[in-house]
C-alpha cells in the first residue's frame, strides 16, 4: 500500500514553483504589453515577428520550440498577425503538410516601431531589478528549459 503526504494548501503559494513564475510572468508580461500597445503589439507578439526577422523563413514547428510555445498555441498566435499583414503563412515547398512562416515588409516596419518601446520596457525594468539581477534571472530561466520535463513531447 502507497503512503500518501498530506501537503498543507497553505505553504502552496509558497512553494509552488509554476505558481511563482506565472505569477511573474503575468506581471512582467503586462508591462511589456502596455510599453508596446502603441506599435498595437503584445509582447507574444513582439517575440514571434522579432524570431521570425532574425531567422529569416521558418517553419510552426520549429518556431514553436524557438519560442518555447506548443504548434496549437503558436498557430492561434499566428492568426491575428497574418490578417494584419504582418507574417504570411503557407505550405512549405517540399512537405505539404509544413506550414512556412515569413515577415513581411509591414511586419518588419512594425518591428521596428516597437523596438525602441520594447528597449524602455526592459531598461525600466532592468533598472528597477538590477542589470545583474536581470541577468541572472534570465541564465537561470535558460536553465528551466534544460530541465528535461519535455512538455510538449509525443
Amino acid at each position: 500500500m502507497s503512503q500518501r503526504t498530506t501537503i498543507d494548501p497553505a505553504v502552496i503559494d509558497g512553494m509552488c514553483n509554476c505558481f511563482a513564475m506565472r505569477k511573474a510572468a503575468r506581471y512582467l508580461t503586462a508591462s511589456y504589453d502596455k510599453a508596446l500597445a502603441p506599435a498595437k503589439l503584445r509582447a507574444t507578439q513582439f517575440t514571434i515577428l522579432h524570431k521570425v526577422a532574425t531567422h529569416g523563413e521558418t517553419t510552426i514547428s520549429t518556431l514553436a520550440a524557438m519560442i518555447g510555445m506548443d504548434r496549437t498555441t503558436l498557430a492561434t498566435n499566428l492568426k491575428p498577425l497574418e490578417r494584419d499583414g504582418l507574417l504570411t503563412t503557407a505550405p512549405a515547398e517540399n512537405d505539404r503538410r509544413a506550414r512556412i512562416v515569413q515577415i513581411t515588409a509591414a511586419g518588419h516596419d512594425r518591428l521596428e516601431q516597437a523596438l525602441p518601446l520594447w528597449q524602455s520596457a526592459q531598461n525600466r525594468f532592468e533598472d528597477s531589478f538590477g542589470s545583474t539581477e536581470a541577468s541572472s534571472l534570465r541564465s537561470q530561466l535558460r536553465a528551466v528549459l534544460d530541465t528535461g520535463l519535455d512538455p510538449w513531447a509525443e
